[in-house]
């Protein structure tokens, strides 16, 4: 296939970039580098099949040619990220899925929209099925990237029932790996860098809010599936095994240095109190489930904090 991929300098986009060229596909890479690493491109670049274009989705997508298949990956992801852009956040979720989505529409080709368990903000249903509307503060900190989402996905099933676009949305449930920025934010790199610098675990309240971590290899498998279907609506990608935060810092802590201090903070304003992915769809659907177990994906995760800075990704064979 052609496919053309926003954000593909992010985290999650340059894991799916290499796994599409891989299989022999074409990809054509958009970002603007407000959240993606210039790193992830230059990884890419030296592939036969990849090219990249600099750009602002929301403003538009300068590129030429067909595609078979546009994936809009583009948008901040971590909190603090998506909270010190918040405008930006909105307008990608905005403008930017209209823009691929019109590209997609001109080309027939199909659209897949990255969007977010945050959809479901702080849950009253426990574990969370696709059937659920969330339960969202649309005026709160987390909001611009909530409700970005929450639109997109509404103007990508606008799009397909309207304009007849071949559509597929994922809802990606916390996600860790190797190529995570430093400053993410989030609880996975804020551990292991703590962990790994030697100083205590940071826990937010009493640390009993929970949350489910897949490994990034297993989302891209369940991407490439739903990609492979033929189901129009959201799918829940993400690893049901649920670990309270206190329970995760400990974990982190036994891998790194079993002698650290957890200490505990105030909680952020409109943080989850649970967040756990009912998959039943994706296993029905796909015949997807995570196979990489918490352990196996933490340890690769820290091996690539360890050596971040002592030399450069390796870049994707042809």
């Amino acid at each position: 296939m052609k496919v053309l991929l926003t954000g593909s300098a992010g985290f999650v986009g340059s894991h799916l970039a290499e796994r599409l060229l891989r299989e022999g596909h074409h990809v054509t890479g958009v970002d603007n580098y407000l959240s993606g690493q210039r790193r992830n491109t230059e990884l890419l670049r030296a592939h036969p099949h990849f090219r990249f274009v600099e750009a602002d989705v929301s403003a538009g997508l300068p590129v030429d040619g067909s595609f078979d298949a546009v994936l809009h990956f583009a948008s901040p992801a971590s909190p603090p990220h998506y909270q010190q852009h918040p405008v930006e956040t909105l307008m990608v979720g905005a403008q930017g899925t209209q823009h691929a989505l019109e590209l997609a529409r001109r080309c027939g080709a199909t659209f897949l929209l990255a969007s977010t368990s945050e959809v479901y903000g702080d849950p009253r249903v426990h574990p969370q099925p696709e059937s659920y509307w969330g339960h969202v503060n649309p005026t709160g900190l987390r909001s611009c990237y909530d409700e970005a989402k929450r639109y997109a996905e509404a103007l990508t099933m606008a799009y397909h029932r309207h304009h007849g676009v071949d559509t597929r949305i994922v809802r990606i449930f916390n996600t860790y790996g190797p190529r995570m920025r430093a400053d993410d934010g989030r609880v996975v790199t804020n551990f292991i860098n703590q962990a790994l610098a030697g100083r205590p675990l940071t826990v937010y309240g009493d640390g009993q809010q929970t949350r489910s971590f897949q490994y990034v290899d297993d989302l891209v498998e369940g991407i490439m599936r739903l990609l492979a279907s033929a189901y129009h609506g959201p799918v829940n990608i993400g690893n049901p095994d649920e670990y309270t935060i206190l329970e995760f810092a400990q974990v982190i802590r036994e891998l790194i240095d079993p002698g650290l201090e957890i200490v505990h903070a105030p909680m952020p304003a409109d943080d989850p109190r649970q967040r756990r992915p009912d998959i039943s769809l994706a296993r029905e659907l796909l015949g997807w489930e995570p196979r990489v177990s918490l352990l196996d994906g933490l340890r690769r995760t820290v091996a690539h904090f360890q050596q971040f800075g002592a030399r450069e990704y390796v870049q994707v064979e042809a």
